[in-house]
């Protein structure tokens, strides 16, 4: 049983590392974004905090790429696969059902903590983040396990966008979230209304536990954040069962 868990990761894994149009962009993406202001504009301390806005950009980012590597792999990928009928063929083979979802959770968390490290190669290296051994690996722990309740957000989303409308339903969900959430920039930075909307949004709450590790001033705490992004995991889940359901049952009947 452990085997056809490994092939499946495995194999799911080379798949995407092949896509170019995911692993490129998953990973380029938010190191190209904390390029332009974690690195260029990293020795600027943040208001409030005794910190580099290098060393504080770490968490969002870290969490925007972990969010972005998740929807996607999920949100399209499943999408995409229901279309062409992969997932009914793997319904009708003697392959444990689980193994289907804990390969994308696990290779979507392999991509994200890819973006992690260098991130955090970038901060070290370029931008002058000097931190403790072990706030580092708390940090990418915590980051690369904020993995889970995006996995059920995309899944939901996988179970009821069609093919060809999954990519701009992820991207019209996953973007508008990261800046509303104050991923790509502060929160602080942001006006009022939109400091509001974020208290809604599983991302505000992921990267405020993330902000915490390092330290930094972050919102609320860390036991409501952690019961919202639990809350919202379960919320995700049963959107995907209605939707996995709903596939079943105009499937067969």
């Amino acid at each position: 049983m452990a085997h056809i868990y490994w092939m499946e990761i495995k194999t799911e894994f080379l798949k995407l590392a092949r896509m170019k149009s995911y692993s490129v962009s998953t990973v380029m993406f938010p190191l190209m974004f904390y390029c332009f202001f974690g690195l260029a504009m990293g020795r600027q301390p943040i208001e409030g905090a005794s910190m580099p806005l290098a060393r504080y950009l770490l968490a969002t980012y870290g969490a925007f790429g972990i969010i972005g590597a998740t929807l996607y792999a999920f949100g399209v990928g499943v999408a995409v696969e229901r279309g062409l009928g992969w997932l009914q063929l793997k319904r009708a083979s003697p392959m444990p059902p689980a193994a289907y979802f804990v390969a994308k959770a696990a290779v979507s968390a392999a991509f994200g903590a890819i973006v992690v490290l260098l991130l955090f190669t970038l901060g070290a290296v370029f931008g002058g983040v000097v931190m403790p051994l072990r706030q580092w690996l708390l940090l990418g722990v915590t980051l690369v396990a904020g993995a889970v309740p995006f996995c059920a957000m995309g899944l939901a989303i996988g179970c009821f966008a069609g093919p060809n409308s999954a990519p701009a339903m992820v991207n019209m969900v996953f973007l508008p979230m990261a800046f509303c959430a104050g991923l790509g920039i502060p929160l602080e930075f942001l006006p009022k209304s939109m400091q509001q909307v974020a208290l809604f949004l599983p991302a505000y709450h992921f990267s405020q536990i993330a902000l915490s590790v390092l330290h930094a001033p972050f919102h609320g705490s860390l036991a409501q954040h952690l019961s919202a992004l639990a809350a919202f995991t379960l919320i995700f889940a049963g959107l995907a069962w209605i939707g996995n359901s709903r596939e079943q049952e105009k499937m067969y009947g």
